[in-house]
């Protein structure tokens, strides 16, 4: 039985920028899971409706970073698994933080058992200019 799992993006300022509902197969997964299912989700309906902005966890190389999203330079499919590989580096470089419920994951094996009521956030975190 898969699980269905609603996340948010939001901005250090607790702006929602973006909300998911992704399939897991089951309740139990680590944080690399969930990320591994956020990014293959969020790439697969990118692929399949092409809109004009990508807005995913990280920005594919060689996309236009845009004020509402990034948008391709040439038109192609963007790869799971590099985005994966993005993301994975990006948590472990704090560029994105994610909260479950009121807790920080602090690591890629952690466990974590989804409830009805879980929360999960992502949080990307913006390097200040000249900082």
């Amino acid at each position: 039985m898969s699980t269905k799992l609603k996340v948010r993006d939001e901005t250090t300022a607790g702006q929602s920028t973006g909300e998911y509902v992704i399939d897991l197969l089951t309740e139990r997964v680590t944080v690399r899971e969930l990320i591994r299912s956020r990014v293959y989700q969020e790439v697969q309906d990118y692929n399949l409706k092409r809109p004009e902005h990508f807005r995913g966890l990280v920005q594919p190389p060689d996309y236009e970073q845009l004020l509402n999203g990034c948008q391709e330079r040439k038109p192609r499919l963007i790869d799971w698994h590099r985005q994966f590989d993005a993301a994975v580096e990006a948590f472990r470089a704090e560029r994105v933080i994610i909260l479950i419920n009121d807790h920080q994951a602090a690591d890629l094996d952690e466990e974590i058992v989804i409830q009805p009521d879980t929360r999960v956030t992502f949080l990307k975190l913006v390097p200040l200019i000249g900082g």
